[in-house]
């Protein structure tokens, strides 16, 4: 039995008398502790999957379930990082890790567990320096640190990425890759990941799961990742299976979604 199962979701939108299909039966299962990746173009319902995962959309058809129970609407074993970070701006780094630390553990930790706990997601993504600053005190790469940091306090089943890295400049997004990674090799977390990114797909990923075009889009291709973790892009770089993986994406987003 999968950890987290995808079974036969459809979702249309209803604006009127006109309704419009963006997904059509997508059905995809996740083991625990996988790295999944959903790649496609703008428009082919990707963060429609995630947010249905997420239990912020109910679905048309189908349904999600999460380790046994069925997913309906949000809850703290599913946290999401967004792209654009979504910190609450008047509180510091540490109190807007503190805020659902407090909702979720008051009956069960204490004050000094759950201050040490706050502290110790910080330390996991290396902003332990800046506890006491505000959002606008830090840079685009350490508001999505501390974004991070705020969905594996809440010890999520499963971590969903919306585009994490898509507002960062290169050498950021570098970073956090390297450490994302870093934290799923340490935590063992369910993860899975929108991206537009092929590069950032085959470094992460487990699998990568290419998504036809909308309207009515659904899984076209999934590709298995075999590489070897720790995974070092620059030795990546001139690794030929890193290449053939890159260039099935790169097929696929070119050439498959003109035929659909």
């Amino acid at each position: 039995m999968s950890y987290l199962s995808i079974e036969h979701l459809d979702k249309s939108f209803v604006r009127g008398s006109i309704a419009s299909q963006v997904l059509k039966d997508v059905n995809l299962s996740i083991d625990k502790g996988e790295f999944i990746s959903i790649i496609g173009h703008s428009g082919c319902g990707k963060s429609t999957v995630l947010n249905i995962v997420a239990g912020l959309l109910d679905p048309s058809l189908g349904g999600v379930i999460l380790d046994g129970k069925e997913v309906s609407g949000p809850g703290p074993d599913r946290s999401m990082v967004f792209q654009n970070h979504s910190l609450l701006p008047w509180l510091t780094v540490y109190q807007n890790v503190e805020v659902a630390v407090n909702k979720l553990f008051k009956r069960s930790m204490n004050k000094a567990e759950r201050h040490d706990w706050i502290e110790h997601n910080l330390k996991l993504v290396n902003m332990s320096h800046a506890l006491h600053k505000y959002p606008s005190e830090i840079s685009g790469g350490m508001k999505q640190r501390v974004g991070i940091a705020r969905a594996l306090s809440m010890k999520p089943k499963v971590l969903l990425l919306d585009e994490p890295f898509g507002a960062l400049d290169a050498l950021t997004r570098a970073h956090l890759q390297d450490e994302v990674m870093k934290i799923q090799k340490d935590l063992g977390n369910t993860m899975m990941m929108i991206t537009h990114d092929v590069d950032e797909a085959v470094l992460l990923s487990d699998r990568i799961v290419m998504m036809t075009n909308g309207p009515s889009a659904t899984i076209g291709e999934v590709l298995k990742v075999e590489l070897p973790r720790p995974r070092d892009r620059i030795a990546l770089a001139d690794d030929p299976q890193y290449n053939h993986y890159r260039a099935a994406v790169l097929h696929f987003l070119h050439e498959k979604h003109k035929m659909h």
